[in-house]
């Protein structure tokens, strides 16, 4: 039996680790054994509860106020130690949260093989985002085998020197996870104010931009085409506080509390439009038929722009504005947008995730084959 310790610490890590948690519990060769470290205190146990999870570990690392330093810290010390009792057959990380980077360390400390779910994704700009484009290279070069969720993430981890044996071609799980919780696209009725999803808190966004962001969605709700907005607003104060001081008072705009999995899915799926700095939405926006434009002057997932589903607007307010209007009052243009497809997914990423993994480990023969997209173009 294959001891595989799962270590996440992020809603965006659970529910995107969840699909493949699922997965090897149905596997009869592998034993999963979940970590968390509790970096988002209040939103991991709803995001886990979704799929009927709760963790086997939790280092409960998260202290008011720490920096960077003090949580990478307690992550590294928290896993090296979890991981010398239990010695697990194998690591599994996700993505490019401080938690990813620092059990990478603790793994290589220990001397697990290491896997990364999520590998080979960049913005090629070191202090963007910050600091996660760091965390993910840092993971990426311990890994021993990576999980890329499309080509151009597997390119990206060859250019770097990564033997190609160890790089499988997946999709993202975190479409499996959407799928797994969301029904069809849901349509608002005809006559219905068109519907505006937003969800911003990357770090590089806060302060001055977080502002200009507000701003520009203040002059979209009080514009002409009766716009509504739900905007999800990140516990942080130093999201929360900037937002409410320009739009706590602004028609048509609805501030909400963060809310569980499978309300954020159903909110996207009633959603005519979503603007996000969030790399996992503008993922699984194209899956719902959603278009999303991109709250940052960069991404490390360049394929929603390729393939027409989103965006990237910065966060300056004068380009915000145009382009959403540009979007929601162009019937052809909008269709394009909706109708682009999914290049992250089709909801077997963690199957094949689990499949490499036991190719690797000699327990199956055959390498899984790789996801190509789900694009028309």
């Amino acid at each position: 039996m294959l001891r595989v310790a799962t270590i996440f610490g992020t809603r965006p890590e659970a529910t995107k680790m969840a699909p493949v948690i699922v997965e090897l519990r149905r596997c009869p060769e592998t034993e999963p054994i979940i970590v968390s470290t509790g970096q988002h205190r209040e939103l991991l146990p709803q995001a886990l509860g979704v799929f009927g999870l709760r963790p086997d570990v939790d280092l409960a690392v998260m202290r008011p106020g720490q920096t960077l330093a003090q949580l990478t810290a307690r992550v590294l010390e928290g896993c090296t130690r979890v991981l010398t009792e239990l010695r697990p057959d194998v690591v599994l990380v996700h993505g490019d949260t401080t938690t990813a980077m620092a059990a990478s360390l603790a793994a290589f400390y220990a001397k697990i093989p290491l896997g990364h779910v999520e590998a080979g994704l960049r913005t090629g700009q070191r202090y963007s985002p910050f600091p996660e484009e760091m965390n993910r290279l840092i993971a990426d070069r311990i890994s021993d085998l990576h999980f890329a969720p499309t080509m151009g993430a597997a390119e990206n981890l060859r250019r770097e020197g990564v033997d190609p044996e160890g790089i499988f071609v997946t999709g993202n799980t975190g479409i499996d996870g959407l799928l797994m919780v969301s029904g069809s696209r849901r349509r608002r009725p005809d006559g219905c104010p068109r519907l505006i999803l937003v969800e911003a808190h990357r770090r590089e966004n806060l302060g001055a931009p977080m502002a200009r962001v507000a701003a520009a969605i203040g002059e979209l709700a009080r514009g002409p085409e009766g716009f509504e907005v739900i905007w999800s607003l990140h516990p942080n104060p130093d999201v929360e506080g900037p937002v409410r001081a320009v739009l706590g008072a602004v028609p048509r705009v609805r501030l909400i509390p963060p809310p569980d999995y499978v309300q954020w899915a159903g909110l996207m799926a009633e959603a005519d439009i979503i603007l996000t700095d969030s790399g996992g939405i503008s993922e699984e926006a194209p899956a719902m038929g959603v278009p999303v434009l991109i709250l940052r002057g960069s991404t490390e997932r360049p394929e929603v722009v390729r393939c027409g589903a989103g965006r990237l607007v910065g966060t300056d307010p004068v380009e915000i504005v145009r382009e959403t209007r540009a979007l929601l009052g162009d019937d052809s243009r909008y269709r394009a947008a909706s109708t682009a497809g999914s290049p992250f997914g089709d909801g077997r990423a963690a199957e094949r995730t689990v499949a490499a993994i036991l190719h690797r480990f000699g327990l199956r023969s055959d390498r899984p084959p790789s996801f190509a997209g789900n694009c028309p173009n």
